[in-house]
């Protein structure tokens, strides 16, 4: 295997930057005093977050099939090493930095937090500023998790034949150019979405919507796998992984969606329970759905029927009602459903539904909260905010989705997207990582520098 030096390189110099003094020369602004019940309930929701990812591995590792189960969940768990480093040299500041044109931060505001480690600050200038009574750093790491999770979301699409170290580059440059520019926009108090009055609680925009545009590029621009050209019927390998992920991606949303309040306080509390309503009742009506059309009430179809509600009610989450939330369960689960039908029966090679379930999921959430968001909301007789959701969703579908179709472009002039066609054959769990997940009935066996499965073959005279 040829050796790649690069990326220990670049770790390196990161790690040198710890030693190079930068004054930036300024301080920010002082905001509330900080409020302990507020600290314990974010250092909380910020552990339930980021357990979320490690969820998320577990959801898609258990969809592909059994020879791609380490490489899928890898794709996922690495995000929470990459974008944790890349947060701290640069990305929070893009995303929440001193605003530049309403569309990004100063890249230089919060480098490695020197002078904002214990206080709460405020961000933005002038009329438009936001007051924290939590500790910026903490801020920062609670942000963290949703720009962890958000590339780590996209692999879906692309699973099962995606070189790993082309994965590596293209979600850094992701995180730097979409993902930190669209929460720029949509939670900095500058950002054109924030200043238009787009509401999104907690990332049905930001994350979703990003995410399943991307994943609608990467499976375009990877092309579908040989078993998806052949009409092979696609095997999960493992059924209780992807309900194990499901109850850690429910248990970790509490956090994602509660914990967007930024306090414990009211407004956590409902969307505590207007979470936990939507995704309860897109469980059931995907697998109900199903179920009057004539298909057996599966447990997959229920996992990801609960998964598209907590997509959908994201964006909504402590601006709605319960009763809306039921509601907006109910759209997105039937939505969602008949968007992975038309799917199917396209030659897109969405592997695992990304764009149909997250995707489309965020486009219903973002919707609805336009329709039912408290006192400006469609339903109470206001039409300016419906207005710019669909101005910004028209923006982010095509911000997201031809960003990410550059971007996949130049990372494949790079490194290869694609791996080889004996790779994918083999299994990524071999050829990229030289794991696998079982070895039921045979042996890894490493030859040089390729490595080959050798059955084992077990026979039992009498």
């Amino acid at each position: 295997m040829k050796r790649a030096v690069t990326p220990f390189i670049l770790l390196v110099v990161l790690a040198g930057l710890a030693f190079v003094p930068i004054d930036l020369g300024r301080e920010l602004p002082a905001g509330d005093e900080v409020d302990t019940g507020n600290v314990a309930w974010m250092l909380t929701a910020s552990a339930l977050v980021l357990l979320m990812t490690p969820g998320l591995s577990f959801f898609y590792g258990g969809m592909v099939s059994s020879k791609n189960v380490v490489s899928t969940m890898l794709q996922s768990v690495i995000a929470l090493g990459v974008i944790s480093l890349l947060w701290v040299f640069v990305g929070f500041s893009l995303a929440f930095g001193d605003d530049i044109g309403g569309v990004i931060g100063d890249p230089r505001t919060f480098f490695m937090f020197d002078h904002d480690v214990a206080t709460s600050v405020t961000l933005g200038e002038g009329a438009d500023v936001v007051k924290m009574g939590i500790p910026l750093l903490l801020f920062s790491m609670f942000q963290l998790k949703f720009a962890i999770i958000t590339p780590a979301l996209i692999t879906g699409s692309f699973a099962e034949r995606v070189r790993f170290s082309a994965y590596l580059l293209f979600i850094v440059l992701f995180s730097l150019l979409i993902y930190s520019p669209l929460a720029h926009m949509t939670w900095h108090p500058q950002g054109i979405f924030f200043k238009w009055g787009v509401k999104d609680f907690a990332g049905g925009t930001v994350v979703h919507m990003s995410a399943g545009f991307a994943a609608l590029a990467g499976a375009m621009i990877l092309g579908r796998r040989q078993t998806h050209k052949e009409s092979i019927p696609h095997e999960p390998a493992n059924i209780p992984y992807v309900m194990l992920g499901t109850g850690m991606l429910w248990f970790g949303w509490f956090g994602f969606n509660a914990g967007s309040a930024l306090a414990a306080d009211g407004v956590a509390t409902l969307a505590f329970a207007t979470t936990n309503t939507a995704s309860a009742m897109a469980m059931l009506g995907w697998m109900f759905f199903d179920w009057a059309r004539g298909k057996k009430p599966s447990a997959m179809g229920a996992c990801i029927g609960a998964v598209v509600g907590l997509v959908a009610i994201t964006p909504a989450a402590g601006f709605v009602s319960v009763r809306h939330s039921l509601v907006i369960g109910l759209v997105a689960g039937v939505v969602s459903n008949l968007a992975v039908s038309m799917k199917t029966k396209s030659t897109l090679d969405d592997t695992l539904d990304v764009f149909p379930c997250h995707g489309v999921g965020g486009i219903v959430g973002m919707i609805l909260t336009g329709v039912f968001a408290k006192d400006v909301g469609l339903i109470e007789g206001k039409t300016e905010t419906f207005m710019y959701h669909m101005i910004a969703l028209v923006i982010v579908a095509v911000f997201s989705f031809v960003g990410s179709l550059a971007l996949y472009k130049l990372v494949d002039l790079i490194i290869p997207l694609r791996v080889d066609h004996d790779q994918e054959v083999l299994g990524l769990d071999l050829s990229q990582h030289g794991e696998a997940a079982w070895r039921l009935n045979g042996l890894l066996a490493h030859h040089d520098d390729h490595v080959v499965v050798e059955e084992v073959l077990v026979s039992t005279e009498s």
